[in-house]
């Protein structure tokens, strides 16, 4: 029965205070009482807070959409998060257009110029879906986790005192409001008992006053711990900020090497490429019962010149043949657009004229070729020679 009555005046007290803090709320917000301002750093730092948290979740958003731009996977990763399960693990679109390229090239198969194209391009796209999964990990590790963290954590707790020191304020005005009140009760009292004196009523308000006084000595010391605890907690903001400046500096460390992998990949895939259509003008050229055997690039190329029987391209041959034993030059035109993998290269366009020769030395396979005041290596298979 105590523990019953203990509760019952527990709540009736807070259902008091909660009446006094709306009672002083609405008064504030109809112009009828006095509000406690804050002081100016402690409304900078408040609202340097609130602008950490606004951008810091925008960032955050507008992250998780560029690491993964299915919503419908971002909102399983999200599930499965908060299920504390591991999402199941799936292809990256990369992998998957590199899954299909490769599966195409088997079935268009691995001895034709397009099935070995697709091939390789399905390999380098595996490899950048591979890259791709590592930027995601690292950039939720080193730099969505930490922003997450503040809005989780940090912020939370900030927001928690933030509403504890309105609490506390609206306390103290209440006590503020409660005083100026019983001291002009006291005053008319005074006045009104001037010429038949009641020392009862003047006691009671006198009374009134004192405790009013006591209460607002109370809330104010509570007000002003309660100033310094969120003060004090939001001016790690400042630590806040620096902390997200190394975890952007890390998740731009991981964008620079995904996009240095990615560059990589395609020069790579570009080089191996670079004799691609030929091989493919070769390849339909040759009759049905003719096959190429090798997977790779230059394979593919020599095979396909060891065995075309067409005259055309014997006469073709012959006569890079006897370009290359003289050290004269020929004009040739170009067959298709070649863009150069270095600085020793010439970048070509189709139907373009330029001269060639041959240079002591150089690979069988390229010629250098000459364009007003540029030259450059060029491949003898995206030339024919004019007479």
């Amino acid at each position: 029965m105590n523990i019953m009555d203990f509760n019952v005046k527990k709540f009736a007290a807070d259902a008091g205070t909660f009446l006094s803090r709306a009672v002083q709320f609405t008064e504030e917000k109809l112009g009828q009482a006095e509000k406690t301002e804050l002081d100016a750093h402690l409304e900078n730092l408040l609202s340097k807070a609130e602008c950490t948290k606004l951008w810091t979740e925008k960032i955050m958003k507008q992250t998780e959409v560029l690491l993964q731009p299915n919503p419908n996977a971002r909102i399983e990763e999200f599930v499965y998060e908060k299920l504390d399960r591991k999402a199941p693990s799936r292809m990256n679109n990369p992998e998957l257009l590199g899954q299909y390229m490769i599966d195409a090239g088997n079935e268009f198969g691995p001895g034709t110029a397009y099935g070995n194209a697709l091939i390789k391009c399905g390999e380098t796209q595996k490899r950048i879906g591979t890259a791709d999964r590592e930027l995601i990990q690292t950039s939720a590790i080193n730099f969505l986790a930490p922003l997450r963290n503040f809005i989780d954590g940090d912020y939370k707790t900030i927001t928690k005192e933030r509403k504890l020191l309105q609490n506390k304020r609206l306390d103290l005005d209440a006590a503020k409001t409660r005083l100026k009140k019983a001291k002009a009760a006291e005053a008319r009292a005074a006045q009104l008992n001037t010429s038949q004196p009641e020392e009862n009523n003047i006691m009671v308000w006198a009374e009134e006053v004192t405790k009013s006084e006591q209460e607002v000595r109370i809330t104010q010391s509570e007000f002003d711990r309660q100033a310094e605890i969120t003060r004090l907690l939001l001016e790690g903001i400042n630590s806040t900020h620096a902390h997200h400046l190394r975890c952007l500096t890390d998740f731009v460390e991981a964008q620079m090497t995904y996009y240095a992998q990615c560059y990589q990949y395609m020069v790579d895939l570009q080089k191996q490429l670079g004799s691609f259509p030929s091989a493919f003008r070769s390849n339909n050229n040759q009759s049905s019962s003719t096959t190429v055997p090798s997977v790779s690039a230059s394979s593919v190329l020599a095979s396909a010149s060891a065995s075309l029987p067409s005259v055309s391209n014997s006469v073709v041959t012959s006569g890079f043949s006897e370009l290359k034993a003289s050290s004269g030059s020929r004009k040739a035109r170009v067959l298709y657009d070649y863009d150069a993998a270095n600085s020793s290269e010439l970048s070509l366009l189709a139907d373009e004229v330029i001269t060639v020769y041959s240079v002591p030395g150089m690979d069988s396979d390229w010629l250098m070729g000459e364009r007003g005041n540029q030259k450059g290596k060029v491949p003898i298979t995206y030339l024919e020679l004019l007479n």
